[in-house]
C-alpha cells in the first residue's frame, strides 16, 4: 500500500547552554502580491539584527539556476509554461534552496527570514491545478518554524501594484491580475488552517507600514526571538 510522505522538519539548533532553543529560526512571510511581504522582510531582519541574531534573508523564487528560470517564465510576456509544469519547478526550486541555504544556515544557529515558501506555492498553484497534487509534490519541503501572513484585502493590493509598476516600471506577472488576486486572498486565508504547512501567524496588512512591522515583531516576540 502506497503511503503519504510526511513533511521534513528543520532542526533548530541549541543555546550556547546547549537546551534546545524553541524560539523559530526559520520564518516565512507570507501573503498576495502587494501585502508589503519584501518591505517587511528588510524591517524584520533589521529588527532581529539588533536583537543579535545572525540573519539570513532570502526568497522564493530563490537566487539559484531554477528560481532564476522560474522567475523568467513568471513574466507576463514570457512564452507560455503549462501550470504543472511550473508548480513543478517552484518545489525543485524549494528543495534546493533549502538544501544549498535555508538548512546550513539554520544548523549554524542563523535566523533565516525568506520572502515567500510553501503556503504561496499551495496558494498560487491550486488556483489552476488539484490541490492534492500541489501538496504532493512538494511534501518533501520541510515546514518554516513560523509562516507569518500578511492578511490584505486584493483591492488594496492590486492598486499598490499598480502604483509600484507605474513608479518603478516594474514589469508584469502573469498572476497580476485583479480576480486573480482575489482569489489568492481568500486562498490563503483558508491554506493558514491547515495544520500541515506549520505554525501560522496572521497580521492585517491594511496599516501603516511601521504599524505592520510592529504587529510582526510582537509575534516573532511572543515564539521567542
Amino acid at each position: 500500500m502506497a503511503t503519504t510522505a510526511q513533511p521534513a522538519t528543520i532542526v533548530m539548533s541549541d543555546t550556547a547552554a546547549g537546551s534546545p532553543s524553541r524560539a523559530p529560526h526559520f520564518i516565512a512571510l507570507e501573503g498576495i502580491d502587494g501585502s508589503g511581504t519584501t518591505s517587511q522582510c528588510g524591517a524584520i531582519e533589521t529588527w532581529l539584527a539588533g536583537r543579535g541574531h545572525e540573519v539570513v534573508r532570502t526568497r522564493e523564487p530563490s537566487g539559484g539556476a531554477i528560481g532564476r528560470l522560474v522567475r523568467e517564465r513568471l513574466a507576463a510576456d514570457a512564452p507560455p509554461l503549462d501550470r504543472g509544469a511550473l508548480a513543478l519547478l517552484f518545489a525543485a526550486d524549494r528543495l534546493d534552496h533549502v538544501r544549498s541555504e535555508i538548512e546550513p544556515a539554520v544548523a549554524r544557529g542563523a535566523v533565516v527570514l525568506t520572502d515567500r515558501y510553501l503556503l504561496s506555492s499551495l496558494a498560487y498553484q491550486s488556483l489552476d491545478l488539484p490541490l492534492s497534487w500541489v501538496v504532493e509534490i512538494n511534501a518533501r519541503a520541510p515546514r518554516a518554524h513560523l509562516n507569518v501572513l500578511i492578511d490584505l484585502p486584493a483591492d488594496v493590493a492590486v492598486a499598490r501594484v499598480a502604483r509600484r509598476r507605474a513608479d518603478a516600471g516594474a514589469a508584469e506577472e502573469i498572476y497580476d491580475v485583479p480576480a486573480t488576486q482575489r482569489a489568492l486572498e481568500l486562498a490563503y486565508r483558508t491554506l493558514a488552517q491547515r495544520e500541515d504547512v506549520g505554525p501560522v501567524a496572521t497580521v492585517h496588512g491594511d496599516a501603516p507600514l511601521d504599524e505592520v512591522t510592529v504587529a510582526i515583531c510582537e509575534s516573532l516576540r511572543d515564539h521567542g526571538l
